[in-house]
């Protein structure tokens, strides 16, 4: 008999209590998932939520997040996960470092 995860296309999940973004600036996480969906809200240029799970002090959180840097470096550098990345606000944009 077959097992249902041998046929079904179930989305990865990412788990982790909820941290914001503003929590983690400056701070060396591990990003360990990530999934771009379309935002609810389309609050930023590309009409896209990114999903971040991270490990930080051992412990795994979430970041939801609109910011288009973010993304933008998600979709070009995803493949690479897992990785480590300090969280940088420069103005008014986050970015990875």
């Amino acid at each position: 008999m077959k097992r249902f995860a041998e046929f079904a296309d179930a989305p990865s999940v990412l788990d982790g209590d909820k941290i914001k973004l503003d929590d983690l600036i400056n701070r060396e996480v591990t990003v360990i998932g990530s999934r771009i969906t379309e935002s609810k809200f389309g609050n930023n240029k590309s009409g896209k939520c990114l999903t971040l799970q991270i490990e930080i002090d051992g412990v795994h959180k979430v970041v939801f997040t609109g910011s288009d840097v973010l993304i933008g470096q998600m979709e070009n550098y995803g493949d690479e996960i897992p990785f480590m990345a300090v969280i940088k606000k420069v103005e008014r944009f986050y970015t990875l470092s």
